[in-house]
């Protein structure tokens, strides 16, 4: 495993992380508490030290698969979640941004983790009125002067809102969260470089684009209701999947696995610490580790 310098944070991250909302229930298929551990444990072992989680990957029921595989070495683990949503059913929420709420959301979230404190502690994809509401951040600074959050941090909801980007140092956020994947490249244009200026750590989300990047689908595939990529318009995803042979055929070197080569190539990217792809089991995590190996030194985060 290869680590970064998670911008100003100062914490050392694997470069691959591990996403979670697979967790939750809602991408065709439900774990328990074996197979979260199994996935987890491979991901220890193979140097992975960062789990992103969320509230609402099922109300709170990622964060607790999590708690219960990490607890007897929670030391090992950089543990980041967000706030701001109420989870009701599958693909169904609603918001919740106000101070004294998102206080009970960190308690809750505490609680599922079976920890006393949080690595990272997101804002999750909120809007901009969200994001100023009165009191909010003076609330969550609080928290971490109290030690229940070690740093603060924003999971972009747009890839290209550089509004809350650009204020993440006013708030004491160190890191953005965002989607960027060779298929979606919007952060270059104007939240990278803002999160370069502020020394911002960034982890990239949905790396190998809901699974697309993965070499796995053609067009005309489709899934099932349970899984969230079934929401998305079936044209649309025709349309990515064409441009996945493309890139296949014209980019991807001859023998080289295409999900390792999609999360090296965000890795390349100056900006960004760490790739946070979800996984289904613990062979997958496996394969995302080998990304490393094509992840070239001299990278400026590098630790």
């Amino acid at each position: 495993m290869k680590y970064r310098k998670l911008g100003k944070t100062g914490l050392k991250v694997s470069v691959v992380g591990v996403g979670t909302w697979q967790f939750g229930g809602e991408w065709g298929r439900s774990y328990d508490r074996k197979e979260a551990a199994a996935i987890l444990d491979k991901a220890r072992e193979v140097g992975i030290n960062l789990i992103d989680t969320a509230e609402c990957y099922g109300d709170h029921l990622s964060e607790s698969l999590v708690g219960e595989a990490i607890e007897g070495n929670r030391g090992d683990w950089l543990v980041a979640t967000k706030f701001g949503h109420h989870f009701h059913g599958p693909f169904e929420r609603t918001d919740s941004y106000r101070p004294d709420d998102v206080v009970r959301q960190l308690e809750a979230s505490l609680r599922s983790l079976k920890t006393d404190y949080v690595d990272l502690y997101q804002f999750h994809s909120g809007p901009d009125a969200s994001f100023d509401t009165d009191g909010l951040w003076d609330a969550l600074n609080r928290q971490v002067e109290a030690g229940k959050i070690r740093h603060l941090g924003i999971s972009i909801g747009s890839n290209r809102n550089v509004y809350q980007t650009s204020r993440a140092s006013a708030v004491n956020a160190e890191t953005i969260q965002v989607v960027y994947n060779r298929l979606d490249r919007a952060p270059e244009e104007e939240v990278f470089p803002s999160c370069e200026a502020q020394n911002l750590g960034v982890l990239a989300r949905v790396p190998l684009a809901s699974g697309f990047l993965s070499g796995k689908y053609r067009p005309g595939d489709r899934f099932g209701s349970n899984d969230v990529r079934s929401r998305r318009d079936t044209a649309e995803q025709d349309r990515l999947l064409s441009e996945v042979e493309r890139i296949r055929s014209g980019e991807v070197p001859e023998g080289t696995d295409m999900a390792a080569w999609a999360l090296a190539w965000c890795l390349k990217h100056p900006a960004v610490s760490c790739v946070i792809p979800g996984c289904k089991d613990a062979a997958q995590v496996e394969a995302n580790a080998a990304a490393v190996e094509l992840v070239e030194d001299g990278h400026p985060q590098e630790a």
